[in-house]
């Protein structure tokens, strides 16, 4: 699905990320841990094609991201569902538009209607929301309508920056619930978070490797955590 091999990544004259190897293969399920400023949302943004290695391959879905022209990254990218750290919406269109979007640009917007639409607001639980406008949601809502967004073009991974960052414990666990049920559905994921609880939760339900970045190098965590 996605393989880095002997990555490293430089940013503002310092490497930022060195000697990173790592397969995420399908139906896997990944924590990314490491301190603040480590490089978890550059490893993801290199998981995805947002930035290119400085040095050693980045191939997703077979294809080294090197050699992709701009029409290439958008057909890969159709396969990795990705939710944001900073969610961005359009705030004068609807909610149901904002997670459809990603059909509309890539022109599919008549998949956008019907019960798939509806199913996906609903599994969210955003039924309610979904003429509302993007201000008018709570944070955990926000969250929830990004991961929708996220998925609506049914991606084979998932990659989520600090989903569960700014809100409450027990929204916290709704959306790790939701994510583990995509990887329940064949899914890859892959979290990037700095929550070692939310870990611990996820124990139980889902067999979950965690990475941590240390030094610029991506480990394997033990299993103290």
């Amino acid at each position: 699905m996605i393989e880095l091999e002997n990555v490293a990544y430089s940013y503002g004259g310092g490497e930022l990320l060195s000697d990173i190897s790592i397969k995420l293969a399908p139906g896997s399920f990944y924590f990314l841990t490491g301190p603040s400023g480590a490089g978890k949302t550059t490893l993801l943004k290199l998981c995805y094609g947002a930035l290119l290695p400085t040095a050693g391959q980045v191939r997703i879905m077979g294809n080294d991201v090197r050699n992709l022209d701009r029409d290439g990254v958008a057909m890969m990218r159709r396969n990795v569902g990705v939710v944001h750290q900073d969610v961005k919406f359009l705030d004068h269109l609807p909610v149901a538009d904002n997670i459809a979007l990603p059909l509309t640009v890539s022109g599919r917007q008549n998949e956008a209607g019907g019960a798939d639409l509806g199913e996906l607001l609903a599994w969210v639980g955003l039924n309610h929301r979904s003429a509302g406008l993007p201000p008018e949601l709570s944070g955990g809502e926000r969250q929830r309508a990004a991961l929708a967004r996220a998925v609506i073009m049914s991606p084979d991974v998932v990659l989520a920056d600090e989903p569960t960052g700014n809100v409450d414990w027990e929204m916290s666990q709704r959306l790790l619930k939701l994510l583990i049920e995509l990887n329940k559905m064949g899914k890859t994921v892959l979290i990037a978070t700095h929550d070692l609880s939310l870990i611990r939760a996820a124990k139980s339900e889902v067999q979950a490797r965690v990475l941590r970045i240390s030094n610029r190098r991506l480990q394997l965590a033990g299993a103290d955590l």
